[in-house]
């Protein structure tokens, strides 16, 4: 949350925001449920926000805001809210866990100073006196404090184990929350979220080696979703996510967009090596003529543009992002069902 939408919310301008929520959802034709009236409050509350530079970006689109489109606005730019829930249950089950490790530690403590008492007093014992019985008491005391450690001890083995099981499960239950918050639910690819924080990373961490960013994007997209319906056009968009996760493997990273976009990082290699997956990426998707699963209607061939640009030294990643999505217009201009590399339109330029 933005320091200027927490402003907005718990400012004496909140009340009027929230009339102007209703309004606006009203005229864009959005149902004013709990989950798109949040989302509204987000997008009119940080308008320049990314969630609501993506509300602009499909409104402009007269994109229909389903409750699927808002689910996956949610999950990709309002990650917090089951996120953090989950994160919290997991958090309260590991500080039980750890709480009930602490209590078993500190009575085998307590066990093993009693049985270091019991030692000490049986030694004072046996050196003041040679009594036979007293001596036989002795040895029967020692014996049951040693098992009596034993036990203790075997309890806390018990007890250790379960709570290292334990704690590999949360950790492995983090992990996948984690991926979760990152993974775009539609596709499987990772999500805006998670691209922004990898383009961050590659380019304060590069070096010598090249680094290229790719755009891709669905021609005509939005004809699919009006002729066919959304449902479709989900199945458009499964179909591209299912070339690109087939083609990006290794040290590739690919993420949807956002919408009908997608993004590509190529580490370590050169302008002609993403020249040559990109066309393939293009020619495989362009291959195959789909058909709606429903009625089995032919869709005809699906077409991608893309653009790429490659990292300038001390480029930032907004920079270099603005760059590849110059490309990628360039290619919707240029007749779509291309690819365009940034470099040539700085050349033409």
């Amino acid at each position: 949350m933005t320091a200027q939408f927490e402003t907005a919310v718990r400012g004496p301008e909140a009340y009027s925001l929230a009339r102007n929520v209703i309004a606006e959802m009203e005229k864009a034709g959005v149902w004013p449920t709990p989950l798109n009236f949040e989302l509204w409050m987000h997008y009119l509350g940080d308008p320049e926000g990314p969630l609501g530079r993506e509300i602009r970006r499909l409104l402009a689109e007269s994109i229909v805001i389903s409750d699927q489109t808002s689910e996956m606005l949610a999950a990709e730019f309002l990650p917090r809210g089951r996120l953090s829930e989950e994160i919290r249950d997991a958090g309260a089950v590991l500080d039980r866990e750890l709480a009930s490790v602490a209590s078993a530690i500190a009575k085998a403590h307590k066990t093993q100073a009693d049985y270091g008492e019991t030692l000490a007093d049986a030694s004072q014992t046996m050196e003041a006196t040679e009594d036979a019985s007293t001596l036989k008491s002795l040895v029967g005391g020692l014996s049951s404090a040693t098992k009596r450690v034993r036990r203790e001890t075997a309890i806390l083995e018990k007890r250790l184990e379960s709570s290292n099981k334990e704690v590999a499960r949360l950790r492995e239950h983090l992990e996948q929350v984690r991926r979760d918050a990152m993974t775009d639910a539609l596709t499987n690819l990772a999500n805006r979220k998670a691209f922004d924080e990898r383009l961050e990373q590659v380019c304060a961490a590069r070096d010598h080696a090249p680094l290229t960013l790719a755009i891709l994007d669905i021609d005509h997209f939005k004809r699919f979703n009006d002729t066919w319906g959304h449902q479709t056009g989900d199945q458009v968009l499964r179909y591209v996510s299912t070339i690109l996760s087939r083609v990006c493997s290794g040290n590739r990273f690919v993420a949807r967009f956002g919408g009908e976009e997608f993004a590509i990082i190529f580490p370590g290699e050169n302008t002609g090596a993403v020249t040559a997956a990109l066309e393939n990426i293009r020619e495989e998707v362009s291959s195959r003529s789909l058909r709606r699963r429903s009625t089995n209607d032919d869709l005809g061939a699906v077409t991608i543009s893309a653009g790429f640009a490659e990292h300038l030294p001390g480029e930032t990643a907004s920079a270099l992002l603005e760059r590849a999505d110059a490309a990628l217009y360039a290619s919707k201009r240029g007749g779509r069902n291309c690819v365009t590399s940034a470099p040539m339109l700085e050349k033409a330029a």
